[in-house]
Protein backbone atom coordinates (compact mmCIF):
# COMPACT_ATOMS: atom_id res chain seq x y z
CA UNK A 1 0.00 0.00 0.00
CA UNK A 2 2.78 2.46 0.82
CA UNK A 3 4.32 1.87 -2.62
CA UNK A 4 0.97 2.71 -4.22
CA UNK A 5 0.82 5.93 -2.19
CA UNK A 6 4.37 6.81 -3.20
CA UNK A 7 3.52 6.27 -6.87
CA UNK A 8 0.23 8.17 -6.57
CA UNK A 9 1.59 11.21 -4.71
CA UNK A 10 3.05 13.12 -7.72
CA UNK A 11 -0.14 12.56 -9.69
CA UNK A 12 -2.28 13.79 -6.80
CA UNK A 13 -0.11 16.90 -6.45
CA UNK A 14 -0.30 17.56 -10.19
CA UNK A 15 -4.09 17.11 -10.19
CA UNK A 16 -4.47 19.40 -7.21
CA UNK A 17 -2.25 22.03 -8.79
CA UNK A 18 -4.25 21.94 -12.03
CA UNK A 19 -7.56 22.09 -10.16
CA UNK A 20 -6.39 24.98 -7.99
CA UNK A 21 -5.05 26.90 -11.01
CA UNK A 22 -8.43 26.50 -12.72
CA UNK A 23 -10.32 27.41 -9.56
CA UNK A 24 -12.17 24.10 -9.86
CA UNK A 25 -10.95 22.13 -6.84
CA UNK A 26 -14.46 21.01 -5.86
CA UNK A 27 -15.28 19.87 -9.41
CA UNK A 28 -12.02 17.94 -9.65
CA UNK A 29 -12.67 16.41 -6.24
CA UNK A 30 -16.05 15.11 -7.37
CA UNK A 31 -14.65 13.88 -10.69
CA UNK A 32 -11.75 12.07 -9.02
CA UNK A 33 -14.11 10.50 -6.49
CA UNK A 34 -16.34 9.26 -9.30
CA UNK A 35 -13.41 7.93 -11.34
CA UNK A 36 -11.88 6.20 -8.31
CA UNK A 37 -15.19 4.55 -7.51
CA UNK A 38 -15.59 3.32 -11.09
CA UNK A 39 -11.98 2.08 -11.18
CA UNK A 40 -12.53 0.16 -7.91
CA UNK A 41 -15.27 -1.97 -9.49
CA UNK A 42 -13.71 -5.42 -10.02
CA UNK A 43 -15.02 -5.62 -13.59
CA UNK A 44 -13.49 -2.25 -14.48
CA UNK A 45 -10.24 -3.03 -12.64
CA UNK A 46 -9.75 -5.99 -14.95
CA UNK A 47 -10.23 -3.76 -17.98
CA UNK A 48 -7.76 -1.16 -16.70
CA UNK A 49 -4.93 -3.69 -16.62
CA UNK A 50 -5.70 -4.82 -20.18
CA UNK A 51 -3.01 -3.50 -22.56
CA UNK A 52 -5.62 -3.42 -25.35
CA UNK A 53 -7.49 -0.60 -23.57
CA UNK A 54 -6.64 2.64 -25.34
CA UNK A 55 -6.26 6.07 -23.80
CA UNK A 56 -9.54 7.41 -25.24
CA UNK A 57 -11.43 4.31 -24.13
CA UNK A 58 -10.06 4.60 -20.59
CA UNK A 59 -11.00 8.27 -20.38
CA UNK A 60 -14.50 7.56 -21.73
CA UNK A 61 -14.90 4.76 -19.18
CA UNK A 62 -13.68 6.69 -16.14
CA UNK A 63 -14.52 10.36 -16.66
CA UNK A 64 -17.86 11.55 -15.34
CA UNK A 65 -20.22 13.16 -17.80
CA UNK A 66 -19.50 16.88 -18.15
CA UNK A 67 -16.00 16.64 -16.63
CA UNK A 68 -13.50 19.36 -17.43
CA UNK A 69 -11.37 18.76 -20.54
CA UNK A 70 -8.29 19.12 -18.33
CA UNK A 71 -9.57 16.29 -16.14
CA UNK A 72 -9.89 14.10 -19.22
CA UNK A 73 -6.30 14.95 -20.16
CA UNK A 74 -5.23 14.02 -16.63
CA UNK A 75 -6.93 10.62 -16.93
CA UNK A 76 -5.24 10.19 -20.30
CA UNK A 77 -1.87 10.89 -18.69
CA UNK A 78 -2.59 8.25 -16.04
CA UNK A 79 -3.60 5.80 -18.76
CA UNK A 80 -0.40 6.38 -20.73
CA UNK A 81 1.72 5.90 -17.62
CA UNK A 82 -0.18 2.72 -16.64
CA UNK A 83 -1.29 4.35 -13.39
CA UNK A 84 -5.09 4.10 -13.68
CA UNK A 85 -5.20 1.40 -10.96
CA UNK A 86 -3.88 4.09 -8.56
CA UNK A 87 -6.98 6.27 -8.91
CA UNK A 88 -8.23 5.50 -5.39
CA UNK A 89 -4.88 6.54 -3.89
CA UNK A 90 -4.70 9.64 -6.10
CA UNK A 91 -8.22 10.65 -5.03
CA UNK A 92 -7.41 10.11 -1.34
CA UNK A 93 -4.22 12.15 -1.52
CA UNK A 94 -6.04 14.85 -3.50
CA UNK A 95 -8.59 15.09 -0.67
CA UNK A 96 -5.79 15.43 1.88
CA UNK A 97 -4.29 18.30 -0.13
CA UNK A 98 -7.72 19.89 -0.45
CA UNK A 99 -8.33 19.64 3.31
CA UNK A 100 -4.92 21.16 4.03
CA UNK A 101 -5.56 24.04 1.63
CA UNK A 102 -9.01 24.68 3.08
CA UNK A 103 -7.68 24.27 6.64
CA UNK A 104 -10.10 21.47 7.42
CA UNK A 105 -9.46 18.46 9.63
CA UNK A 106 -11.40 15.34 8.77
CA UNK A 107 -12.03 13.12 11.76
CA UNK A 108 -13.87 9.86 12.28
CA UNK A 109 -15.55 9.30 15.62
CA UNK A 110 -16.27 5.67 16.39
CA UNK A 111 -18.42 5.27 19.47
CA UNK A 112 -20.00 2.37 21.31
CA UNK A 113 -23.46 3.86 20.72
CA UNK A 114 -24.81 6.51 18.35
CA UNK A 115 -23.96 10.04 19.48
CA UNK A 116 -26.62 12.72 19.81
CA UNK A 117 -26.49 15.94 17.81
CA UNK A 118 -25.49 17.86 20.96
CA UNK A 119 -22.65 15.43 21.71
CA UNK A 120 -21.39 15.72 18.13
CA UNK A 121 -21.55 19.53 18.23
CA UNK A 122 -19.64 19.60 21.52
CA UNK A 123 -17.02 17.18 20.18
CA UNK A 124 -16.66 19.18 16.96
CA UNK A 125 -16.15 22.41 18.94
CA UNK A 126 -13.52 20.77 21.16
CA UNK A 127 -11.65 19.40 18.14
CA UNK A 128 -11.81 22.80 16.44
CA UNK A 129 -10.18 24.38 19.50
CA UNK A 130 -7.53 21.65 19.63
CA UNK A 131 -6.57 21.78 15.95
CA UNK A 132 -7.32 25.44 15.25
CA UNK A 133 -9.16 24.43 12.07
CA UNK A 134 -12.62 23.63 10.85
CA UNK A 135 -13.58 20.02 11.54
CA UNK A 136 -15.59 17.62 9.39
CA UNK A 137 -16.83 14.66 11.40
CA UNK A 138 -17.81 11.23 10.20
CA UNK A 139 -19.40 8.87 12.67
CA UNK A 140 -19.42 5.13 13.10
CA UNK A 141 -20.75 2.80 15.77
CA UNK A 142 -18.80 -0.18 17.12
CA UNK A 143 -20.45 -1.89 20.08
CA UNK A 144 -17.14 -3.72 20.68
CA UNK A 145 -15.73 -0.53 22.20
CA UNK A 146 -18.01 -1.22 25.22
CA UNK A 147 -18.23 2.49 26.05
CA UNK A 148 -16.68 5.81 25.10
CA UNK A 149 -15.27 6.65 21.66
CA UNK A 150 -12.19 6.63 19.44
CA UNK A 151 -11.42 9.76 17.43
CA UNK A 152 -9.21 9.31 14.37
CA UNK A 153 -8.06 12.61 12.88
CA UNK A 154 -5.32 11.40 10.56
CA UNK A 155 -2.06 11.67 12.47
CA UNK A 156 -3.87 12.00 15.81
CA UNK A 157 -5.85 9.17 17.38
CA UNK A 158 -7.58 9.74 20.69
CA UNK A 159 -8.75 6.50 22.28
CA UNK A 160 -11.29 7.26 24.99
CA UNK A 161 -13.01 3.90 24.67
CA UNK A 162 -13.51 1.58 27.61
CA UNK A 163 -11.97 -1.22 25.53
CA UNK A 164 -8.83 0.90 25.02
CA UNK A 165 -8.62 1.79 28.70
CA UNK A 166 -8.90 -1.89 29.66
CA UNK A 167 -6.16 -2.79 27.16
CA UNK A 168 -3.86 -0.10 28.60
CA UNK A 169 -4.57 -1.31 32.13
CA UNK A 170 -3.80 -4.90 31.12
CA UNK A 171 -0.50 -3.79 29.55
CA UNK A 172 0.43 -1.81 32.66
CA UNK A 173 -0.33 -4.74 34.95
CA UNK A 174 1.55 -7.23 32.76
CA UNK A 175 4.69 -5.02 32.49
Amino acid sequence: MSQALTLARPYARAAFGAARDEGRVDAWSQALGFSAQVAADPRVAGLLSNPELGREQAVALLAPQGAEASFGRFLGLLAEAGRLPLLAEVAGLFEQLRAEEQRVVRATVTSATALSADELASLKAALKRRFGREVELETAVDAGLIGGAVIDAGDVVIDGSLKGKLARLQTALAG
